[in-house]
């Protein structure tokens, strides 16, 4: 009788304990995947022209396009950049996933639909991206070309200038850091030194190198937040280049980091406690305040 008593608890247990994880997983599937958190984020430059007052900067992430993040999930996200009304749209990396079994052919099918979902923001200035490490695990090339056909702006270290009422500001693209692809010096030299710049990076760690030069800004994704963590409890796994910064805002030195949870997932479908992320930046100046 006694045994079967505790196999009886042991099978109890057990499906209790499956119960459970699936509680966990339909939650963070079915919840958190599609659950789009907008982060408002206010900063001042001290080298923000006058001019730039309150300009504003909608930013994504990691979107991921398949296997399981497709036009639902990613076209909820880019309406919800849109309806924030920017200057610009900056997108940091990952816009498709780089294949487990090395046949690229589905990663390089992924781009054009993720790109021409990218063209319903229709920002003042401007839509640029930078690549990240998946996308160079696809093609790089070939994604950074059917990007730039719809409108997306690839910096590929390389720098833009944004103008406004005769002020400047720049915008850093480094293209990726972990296929050891970044030359920031390359991007930086094609700027005035003195003016305003923001870096567009995919991997944030890159921050300590980026924070010794005049950069007034860094904006970054790779890490999803962790993507499946327990609420107060660091990532159990986080990519290389996103195990110091991973998620929020930080300050570098001087300079401000901003790290984005991304939109899509890897490995998994899953998301816990890292509800993707669109992220808005309004940007102030020291001279408007006076």
């Amino acid at each position: 009788m006694e045994g079967l008593t505790r196999r009886r608890f042991l099978r109890l247990s057990a499906a209790a304990g499956t119960g459970a994880a699936l509680g966990i997983g339909g939650y963070a599937g079915l919840v958190a995947s599609f659950h789009n958190q907008v982060t408002r984020i206010d900063l001042t430059l001290p080298r923000l022209p006058a001019q730039f007052e309150g300009f504003k900067i909608a930013q994504l992430s990691d979107l991921h396009y398949g296997p399981y993040t497709g036009d639902r999930e990613i076209g909820s996200a880019v309406a919800l950049a849109a309806s924030l009304a920017p200057d610009v749209f900056v997108a940091t990396g990952d816009f498709v996933t780089t294949p487990r079994f090395g046949d690229r052919r589905p990663g390089v099918a992924q781009i054009e639909p993720c790109s021409r979902l990218l063209q319903e923001v229709h920002p003042l200035l401007g839509r640029f991206a930078v690549l990240g490490n998946h996308d160079y695990g696809v093609a790089p090339d070939f994604v950074a070309e059917v990007l730039n056909a719809h409108g997306v702006r690839v910096l590929r270290n390389q720098a833009a200038v944004l103008e406004r009422d005769g002020a400047r500001l720049w915008l850093v693209g480094v293209d990726d850091v972990m296929l050891e692809a970044a030359h920031l010096d390359k991007a930086l030299a094609q700027t005035a030194r003195e003016e305003c710049k923001i870096v567009l990076v995919h991997e944030p760690d890159f921050a300590d190198v980026v924070a010794r030069e005049p950069v007034d800004l860094q904006i970054s994704g790779h890490s999803h937040g962790g993507q499946v963590r327990l609420p107060g409890i660091r990532p159990l796994y986080l990519p290389p280049m996103a195990r110091k910064y991973w998620h929020g805002l930080y300050h570098v030195g001087e300079m401000p980091l901003y790290v984005n949870r991304g939109i899509g997932t890897i490995g998994v479908p899953l998301r816990l406690d890292a509800d993707p992320e669109v992220t808005l930046f309004t940007l102030h100046s020291p001279k408007h305040l006076g």
